[in-house]
Parts: structure tokens; sequence; C-alpha cells
């Protein structure tokens, strides 16, 4: 019983932080509260808006209400121009992705210059949003399904080559090093002991890459890069409520056909 109670004002004083790590944790609260009270004081808010907010949702949404098919056949096409530019844009992108994933690698690059040669290239490309590409490229190509394209292929290069380049950074290096005490050339190494190993995850990336260009493809048009975005643009500027309904209605099924589609892939070919 006397050595119990040691133990027990033991317990009855344990804390789980030490004083200093409280008042660093309080600190740091604190200084989080700071900050997003300064971020909220310094962006123009005008309350009066915000709050009628839920008024004007409601109002928008009856004029939407019900969806107006007589374009129908339009708005299909543009779907149809949406999904091939999200699939030519991915089959470019996996193209170019495959050397600058090689030497962004640690195990594979050449040296360290082609390896933030690639790095570069990489940071690059996942730095830009698609919406910057695609008006870089309408002021280079003009409006239309080619700067959409373009835009959608250079902004999959840095998240193709990144994943790709990771997966080749984990593979086992026991069949590289059995090919290399052989003789075996370079090309030969990574023919038979790099590729087997990281193509499981080279289809991954790009189902998952095809996937996301098929949603990032639907607002090209909002800057003329083609795609339903076009029409949506053009919906919203004359005030055609119904149609831009239709139009929204059109682009979830997209959304919904891609991920059945993409789902579908994984399972056959993974």
């Amino acid at each position: 019983m006397m050595d119990s109670q040691p133990l027990q004002q033991t317990l009855d004083h344990w804390s789980r932080f030490t004083l200093r790590q409280r008042l660093m944790r309080y600190g740091g609260l604190m200084f989080t509260l700071l900050i997003v009270a300064w971020a909220l004081s310094s962006i123009d808010v005008i309350w009066e808006w915000v709050w009628d907010a839920p008024t004007q949702m409601g109002d928008l949404f009856g004029r939407m209400m019900p969806p107006d098919p007589s374009n129908l056949p339009s708005i299909l096409e543009a779907i149809w121009q949406t999904v091939n530019i999200a699939t030519l844009a991915t089959m470019f992108a996996v193209v170019v992705s495959l050397p600058v994933a090689y030497i962004s690698a640690q195990n594979t690059t050449p040296n360290r210059v082609t390896l933030w040669i690639g790095r570069f290239i990489l940071v690059s490309s996942r730095s830009v949003n698609t919406i910057i590409w695609a008006l870089l490229f309408v002021a280079i190509f003009g409006p239309g399904i080619v700067a959409g394209i373009v835009a959608i292929m250079f902004r999959s290069i840095g998240f193709l080559g990144k994943l790709l380049g990771e997966a080749i950074e984990e593979i086992d290096h026991k069949p590289v090093e059995a090919l290399e005490a052989c003789g075996a050339s370079r090309f030969k190494i990574v023919l038979y002991a790099i590729v087997p190993q990281v193509m499981p995850a080279f289809f991954a990336i790009a189902i998952l890459r095809w996937d996301i260009n098929l949603r990032e493809s639907t607002v090209l048009g909002l800057v003329g890069a083609g795609g339903i975005g076009m029409i949506l643009q053009g919906a919203i500027d004359t005030f055609n409520w119904p149609e831009v309904s239709m139009v929204l209605l059109t682009i979830l099924a997209l959304v919904v056909f891609g991920e059945v589609v993409s789902s579908y892939m994984r399972k056959k070919i993974l």
C-alpha cells in the first residue's frame, strides 16, 4: 500500500505536454488565428452580398429550370470535342513525359545536369495552371482545339513525369545489377529490368491523368481553347440560363462517364 501512494501521486501530476510545449502550442494557435484574421481583413469582402447569396442562388436556380435541350446536338458535338482534347493531350503528354521521367529519376539520370534539367521541366509544367497555359497557346495558335490540346499536354507532362519518375526510383535494383553483371547494354537494362517493374504504375498514372484531363478540358472553352466551355461561356454571356443548366448537366454526365471508364480500365489493365 505504501508503494502505491507515490505512484498515485505521479499519476495525479502527469501531463501529456510540458509547460514549454503547452506554451508553444498555444503560441502557434494564436499566431495562426492572427494570420487568418489578417487575411480576412486584407481582402475586400462585401458582406451584404455574402448574406444575400442564398437568395440570389435560389433566384438563379429558378431561372435555370427547366433545362433547354433545343441546342443539344451542338452541346453533344462540343462534348465529343472535349473528350478528344483530353484523350489526345494525354497521349502526347505520356510520350513526352517518358524521357523526362527517365532523366528526373536519380537512379537512371545520366548525370546531375540532366537530373536538374528534368526536375526543372517537371516544376515548370506543374507550377502553371491549365487555364494560364490555355491563354498562352490561344495567343500563339489562335482560338480552337489545338490550343486546348497543347495546354493540357504541357500541364500533364509535370504530373506524369513526376509520378513515373518516383516509380522508377522505387524499383528493385537486383534485376538491374544482374543485367549489368552480364554486360547488358543500357537500352536492354531499361527494357528488361526497369520497364516491367514500372508498367503497372505507368498505366495507373496515365489513366488517372486522362480522368483529370477530362474534367479540366471542360473549362478550356472559357478562354477560347475549344470544348464544351465555349458553349457554356456563350450561354452565360447571353443570360440563357436554361441552356446553361443543360450544359452543366451534360458536363456532369461526362464526368460520371469518365469515372466509370477509368475504373473499368484500371480493373482490366491492373
